[in-house]
């Protein structure tokens, strides 16, 4: 190959290197510090909503349990004070539903730029999905709990709970995301980020509990003790932003990149319907079957979930997120 051919290709290269690791290293090492109160506590509410939700399968499969976790993120909204909307649409001649609360701005008159951040509350087949995704809906739920009576500054919040994202309706117009997507596009809202909440409640310090697609594997550590935030094309500057902020207000072990869909496990989540629709999306994740033994699996239990760690993450995108607002 000629020199100028083998210097373009290592460019070629280096620059999708640079633009895909964001962030390649863990800033937090060592012991994690102890949990504050507030802390426990937060880790028993997540406990009691993962039990709640995800404790039998729940899907069109399954549709009153289904129901029941529908029932239960509209009851515990309206407990905090909150006013749940639903996004209301049939798939198999049932009835199915997105659920969404909005934080409007300060000043609420001018045509201001909106974040969304969500988890989708179905579970798979016949799994009971306590991590995949019940853990995604407790932190969501905490998250509203939490900014109840927040007011931010500059954007619109809309944190919803999506339907469908389990197969066969994931990647279909079926798929809640993409319903919400789509109804977000058609009124032309400008979306600055989408952030979903995909299995964030499995972590391990043990040697090699770590499993990457490639090539990623090269870069990343091997240990699974981290949250990862995991972007399509088109989100780097938004995932920069939202995992600074984290880095810098949160104690615990974090990667971020941006990579194409086409690559394992990268766009496995709600995200995909968003950059579908031309926004800039990401999600928040474990890594799911890259290292935890139960995704997809019967025994996907409340009981196998590390709340402690799920308390520490979802404290950190609470700061995070009133960082974005601000």
């Amino acid at each position: 190959m000629p020199l100028f051919a083998t210097v373009a290709m290592l460019a070629i290269v280096a620059s999708a290197v640079w633009y895909s690791i964001v962030f390649p290293r863990q800033p937090f090492k060592g012991p994690l510090p102890a949990l504050e109160h507030e802390d426990v506590r937060l880790a028993h509410s997540l406990q009691e909503h993962v039990t709640a939700v995800a404790s039998q399968p729940h899907n069109i499969e399954y549709y009153d349990a289904l129901e029941a976790a529908a029932h239960y993120i509209e009851r515990s909204l309206i407990q905090f004070g909150l006013k749940p909307q639903a996004q209301i649409f049939a798939v198999a001649d049932k009835s199915v539903r997105n659920i969404e609360v909005v934080w409007e701005p300060v000043d609420s008159t001018t045509v201001t730029p909106s974040i969304v951040i969500g988890a989708h509350y179905d579970s798979p087949g016949d799994a009971p999905g306590a991590n995949d995704n019940g853990t995604g809906v407790a932190a969501a739920l905490e998250l509203a709990h939490r900014l109840a009576n927040f007011t931010p500054a500059t954007h619109r919040l809309r944190l919803a709970f999506w339907v469908n994202e389990e197969r066969p309706y994931g990647k279909t117009p079926d798929m809640g995301s993409w319903q919400h997507a789509k109804a977000l596009k058609d009124s032309r809202e400008n979306i600055e980020g989408m952030i979903a909440l995909e299995t964030i409640g499995y972590f391990s310090n043990e040697p090699n509990s770590q499993d990457f697609p490639v090539p990623f594997g090269l870069i990343y550590p091997k240990k699974g003790n981290f949250i990862a935030f995991v972007g399509l094309p088109g989100s780097r500057s938004f995932l920069h932003r939202a995992l600074g902020h984290f880095r810098s207000h949160t104690q615990f072990p974090s990667i971020g990149g941006v990579a194409p869909g086409f690559l394992e496990g990268i766009d496995l989540s709600d995200h995909w319907a968003f950059h579908h629709f031309g926004f800039p999306a990401m999600m928040v994740t474990d890594t799911a079957p890259f290292r935890n033994p139960y995704y997809h699996e019967l025994d996907d239990l409340p009981e196998n979930v590390d709340y402690e760690s799920l308390a520490r993450v979802t404290r950190g995108l609470e700061k995070m997120l009133r960082k974005l607002l601000a």
